[in-house]
């Protein structure tokens, strides 16, 4: 026994062995399956849960520029309209306004509201001058706006190219003198999605008169679409890649046994 020898042969074929296995085991496999089910779902949820929520619309002219633009689309959360508040961007839909088109204007005084225009170059809504960024030059003068109170239940609009835009002030000799029903509003727009200028900004001048709407749920959509689309990418790529490093680690390995031999 004492002069027999043990001799180590290295794995033939390149075979790495069991310290140099290749990546990507059964529990590899498993966990990239499960990312791409999971991001397959998120991507699909999260467009299915916009579908739902929201409705595109395409704003015709520049009445709401410089916030909207002729030939914008635009995203409109679905709500009810006693959700409106002052501030917000609505489509609404009036036949004493527009024959069979949506309409897109800025809600400026609700139900109650006594709004005018203008003291220093500024809205006034309940006695109080509204600082409007969203306009061109920040400066609301409009001519032959008399004082108006708005009637509960309904809103005065305009829009923010306040010279051009056919708004509450173009309609003051209707019957409702220029103003619409809560319950004409179809939807409250949240963003430009093309191009892509992004969500609009929070109308703060009328913070002053109560709370601002918040939001829509669109930043967790996107947030869902996207971590979504990563897992299934991720996932996806990780057989390939797992398959390629196994490769590489493989001929280290054999060249590391033939440089021994």
């Amino acid at each position: 026994m004492g002069g027999e020898s043990v001799t180590r042969t290295a794995p033939r074929g390149g075979q790495a062995s069991s310290a140099g296995a290749p990546a990507g085991g059964k529990l590899g496999n498993r966990l990239s399956g499960v990312a791409v089910a999971l991001g397959i779902v998120m991507f699909l949820g999260g467009f299915a849960w916009a579908a739902l929520v929201y409705r595109p619309y395409t704003v015709p002219t520049n009445s709401m520029s410089p916030t909207i633009q002729a030939g914008d689309r635009v995203l409109g959360e679905r709500i009810g309209g006693g959700e409106v508040r002052r501030g917000d961007v609505v489509v609404f839909t009036d036949k004493t306004w527009v024959e069979n088109a949506a309409v897109v204007k800025r809600v400026v005084a609700v139900g109650g509201d006594t709004v005018a225009c203008c003291t220093d170059g500024k809205l006034t809504v309940n006695g109080k001058k509204i600082t409007e960024p969203y306009l061109a030059d920040g400066i609301a003068e409009v001519t032959g706006f008399p004082t108006i109170t708005v009637p509960e239940g309904r809103l005065f609009l305009l829009g923010d190219e306040r010279q051009g835009s056919l708004d509450s002030t173009a309609h003051l000799t209707d019957a409702a003198q220029g103003t619409v029903a809560r319950s004409a509003v179809k939807a409250r727009v949240d963003a430009v999605v093309w191009p892509m200028n992004g969500m609009l900004k929070k109308p703060t001048g009328f913070e002053t008169l109560g709370a601002l709407s918040e939001p829509g749920p669109i930043r967790m959509i996107v947030g869902l679409i996207v971590v979504g689309g990563v897992l299934v990418l991720g996932g996806g790529a990780y057989g390939p890649v797992a398959g390629f490093v196994g490769r590489v680690r493989q001929r280290g390995a054999a060249r590391a046994a033939a440089g021994a031999a």
